[in-house]
């Protein structure tokens, strides 16, 4: 359904699977997909496939400029993740935004990551306040000291997705981070989802995957996306 891109960023241009909507009518509005560590694979472009098919256009940069960590490899992939350069990440992250605006001709976009694309899209969520107009964030890191958010700029409502049985991004800091938002004037929901751990929702890691869990996460997100995009 989709097909890998180039766009505009930082002077230069970058790269990541687009997916839209296969009927012939406008654009659907535009959400960019962040990747969980392992880079851009299938399952996240599956993800934007997903999205193109209930009306959106989905935009999956490829943060790691097409390195791919296979799913056996987390200490690989935890290296991948913090060599990152943020100030080079986020102005990529802004050109893709840019990118999905034009591309629809809709001024706003959402944003939905998984692990560090969760943290990210809350990163993203701040530095592009005139148009990120949807966080949504799924067991969500950020694990680079450079890069806190400051959600004093935020102005998408936030939609947050935490495991309950999750070491890396526990329930309290779920709890923690929905109140802070909410003490900001942020519209910020967050569901935990008991029984289930990290990176529930990626259905190419069994010892992961929940297919109820994952199932509910997909149905909250698709109708925020609509309600706070269409």
């Amino acid at each position: 359904m989709g097909q890998i891109i180039e766009f505009p960023s930082n002077g230069h241009s970058a790269s990541g699977y687009l997916a839209s909507s296969p009927d012939t009518g406008a654009p659907g509005p535009g959400v960019i997909v962040l990747q969980e560590w392992w880079g851009l694979v299938d399952q996240i472009t599956r993800t934007c496939d997903r999205l193109a098919a209930v009306g959106f256009t989905a935009l999956a940069p490829d943060l790691y400029r097409g390195k791919v960590v296979p799913l056996t490899e987390p200490d690989e992939a935890g290296k991948a993740m913090m060599a990152l350069e943020m100030g080079s990440t986020a102005k990529e992250l802004s050109g893709a935004v840019d990118e999905l605006v034009k591309r629809t001709g809709r001024p706003q976009v959402g944003v939905l990551g998984f692990c560090m694309g969760g943290g990210l899209a809350l990163v993203l969520g701040t530095q592009r306040p005139d148009a990120v107009a949807a966080v949504v964030p799924a067991y969500g890191l950020i694990p680079w000291p450079d890069a806190h958010p400051d959600y004093a700029k935020l102005n998408a409502a936030v939609l947050g997705h935490v495991a309950g049985d999750d070491d890396y991004f526990t329930p309290e800091a779920g709890r923690a981070l929905e109140s802070e938002l909410v003490a900001l004037g942020c519209d910020a929901s967050f569901h935990v989802y008991d029984g289930v751990g990290h990176a529930f929702f990626n259905e190419d890691r069994p010892e992961a995957y929940d297919a109820e869990a994952a199932g509910l996460l997909w149905d909250r997100t698709v109708a925020f996306l609509h309600e706070r995009l269409d």
